[in-house]
């Protein structure tokens, strides 16, 4: 691996591991770093790579929140809080499934482009903007994982569909989907988290299955790299974003998607 690749690699692994979790579209982020940082002219590589070390963003979460997530620890009746968790999260899960096997092809050919992340990071930026402005946490707001029911985990999966659109955000997506339906702000970004579990993984089996895993030596240390970059930042970020959300809103964010896509759009039709 040349010095330009290993800087590359950690650049995209550190973009990965900050934006996955936040909700500013870690796709999006991707796409538009892969018009400036060429990471290879094997497309099909870059695509696996982008997919792949998403999961080591999903490992922090497994990491970080393995007490609450292992099922065979603890007392009866925590195990069995666990397994209805898990149950939640796959069920929350089938909506997305779905809905990428049906229009991953249509995605992928016409809607991974700078434009329409740049789209979608200003309008969710507003919409993310106004309902933050207009929200108020409800008294009676869920606090525990325990007390989400399977039918607001199944429509925190349905609306999880939304992100299938780069520059979406999935954060964005299930986070405020949890809040409207209920779920205080460290829930709702919990079960993100989880949810996010489930919904990686099987996106990067699938990109790897697609591309027939025919990768070179340094393409599989490239992806080695991202993936432990991307696990370790995201672990902080994480860590970070559940102190904040405790005491601050979403506004920064939204804001913060709204500058990126007007630069991008000024930047697309200018060049």
């Amino acid at each position: 691996m040349t010095i330009l690749l290993f800087l590359k690699t950690l650049l995209l692994g550190l973009i990965e591991g900050i934006t996955e979790f936040l909700p500013i579209s870690s796709t999006g982020h991707m796409i538009l770093a892969d018009e400036f940082i060429r990471l290879s002219e094997n497309q099909a590589f870059t695509a696996a790579f982008e997919v792949f070390i998403q999961s080591g963003a999903i490992l922090a979460v497994v990491v970080l929140f393995r007490r609450e997530l292992w099922p065979f620890a603890g007392t009866k009746a925590e195990q069995q809080n666990k397994w209805l968790l898990w149950a939640k999260i796959l069920v929350a899960f089938i909506p997305a499934a779905i809905a990428g096997l049906l229009f991953h092809g249509f995605i992928q050919e016409y809607l991974f482009n700078p434009v329409t992340v740049a789209a979608t990071l200003i309008f969710y930026g507003i919409v993310l903007i106004l309902f933050e402005r207009r929200h108020r946490a409800k008294p009676n707001a869920l606090h525990s994982i325990n007390d989400l029911t399977f039918r607001t985990a199944f429509f925190i999966g349905t609306i999880q569909c939304l992100a299938l659109i780069p520059g979406t955000s999935r954060s964005t997506a299930t986070i405020l989907g949890g809040l409207v339906l209920g779920l205080n702000r460290t829930l709702a970004a919990e079960f993100s988290f989880f949810l996010a579990i489930p919904t990686i993984a099987a996106a990067s089996l699938f990109q790897l299955l697609e591309s027939e895993i025919a990768f070179s030596t340094t393409e599989y240390l490239m992806l080695g790299l991202g993936f432990a970059v991307s696990f370790v930042v995201a672990a902080i970020v994480i860590k970070w974003l559940m102190r904040y959300l405790r005491k601050h809103s979403l506004i920064p964010f939204g804001w913060y998607r709204i500058v990126l896509g007007v630069i991008v759009l000024g930047w697309w039709f200018t060049k």
